[in-house]
């Protein structure tokens, strides 16, 4: 019996030496195809602009094709499970938001996917922030002026939502604001922000990218940031707080992740060469021109962030008093 032991240790003990130098072998010859990035979110969304000029220069460093396949709907849920199931090979990769990783598992009952589990984090690429619009004939000038015509006129003004920020953003607004306003949410930013300024729903939490050219024509108008401080990027807009709307501090964050398991050598590889693109001033000052704040850090940081920010999402879903979906 201590022979057959020993025999099933040694075959273990060799398959499992088999298994290290096929990954090594794999991760020395990463990339050798195309890799596909995955968007929960539609074409001409913040995320989907700013991850295209990013994999231009990817594509480059890497020396291979980047594909990007925009998987919009279910709040995300169809990316972030289709890519938790691919495999762990470096290939199928999500970049995502605050929308899949931290508000999900509070908006949704049935969530087919673990933020945490069934990921690997790769690299933060930076916040997109995100302001208030609405539509010209809603009789506002500011945020002020929209809750008092709002108390006036319970039910009448609407939110439009097409990501978790904006859901939350729209719920939180109407809960520390006293307001009565109808919820009508969208599967992406773009289809939201066309009814809106179609005069359909009065008003929407938007990404700055997405929104601003629409401000900028007067299609629309802006109101205010949500983020705690104004943004550089729009230095006019007060915050929400300092237009008074009290607790009131909510970010979009953007980053890259792969299916659980992927070997660390690729991880490392992709890690450096996304830091190395962010990071370049040149391409900070155009992703800012995209309403991005660039910035990154290390896998380790990512899967520390998306920990941190679980925490703070429930609260800020708790606290807007949504219910799961």
């Amino acid at each position: 019996m201590l022979s057959s032991l020993i025999r099933a240790l040694r075959t273990a003990g060799a398959a499992a030496l088999c298994l290290a130098a096929a990954s090594a072998a794999q991760a020395d010859n990463y990339p050798s195809r195309n890799i596909t990035l995955v968007l929960p979110f539609a074409a001409g969304s913040g995320t989907d602009t700013t991850t295209r000029l990013i994999s231009q220069h990817l594509s480059q460093a890497l020396g291979v094709g980047i594909v990007i396949e925009n998987k919009a709907g279910a709040n995300g849920m169809i990316a972030a499970t289709y890519v938790a199931r691919a495999a762990p090979d470096g290939y199928t990769l999500l970049v995502t938001t605050n929308t899949t990783h931290s508000a999900n598992p509070y908006l949704l009952k049935s969530l087919t996917y673990d933020p945490v589990k069934d990921f690997t984090p790769i690299a933060r690429t930076g916040d997109l922030p995100f302001m208030l619009v609405i539509h010209p004939e809603v009789p506002a000038k500011t945020v002020g002026e929209l809750v008092a015509y709002g108390k006036a006129n319970p039910g009448k003004l609407s939110y439009a939502s097409g990501s978790s920020s904006a859901i939350v953003s729209g719920a939180t607004f109407a809960h520390n604001a006293g307001l009565d306003l109808l919820h009508v949410p969208y599967k992406s930013s773009p289809p939201a922000l066309n009814d809106v300024m179609g005069g359909r729903v009065s008003m929407m939490f938007v990404d700055i990218l997405t929104g601003l050219p629409h401000v900028n024509g007067n299609a629309l108008r802006a109101l205010a940031v949500t983020t705690k401080d104004r943004s550089p990027l729009v230095p006019n807009l007060p915050s929400m707080q300092e237009a008074g709307v009290p607790d009131f501090d909510i970010s979009s964050w953007q980053g890259y992740f792969g299916p659980a398991g992927m070997p660390k050598e690729i991880v490392t590889r992709l890690n450096a060469e996304i830091r190395k693109i962010v990071e370049k001033p040149e391409i900070k000052a155009q992703l800012a021109t995209l309403g991005m704040d660039a910035f990154s850090g290390t896998p380790e940081q990512l899967g520390t962030f998306v920990n941190e920010q679980l925490v703070l999402w429930e609260k800020l879903i708790t606290n807007a008093g949504i219910e799961k979906q």
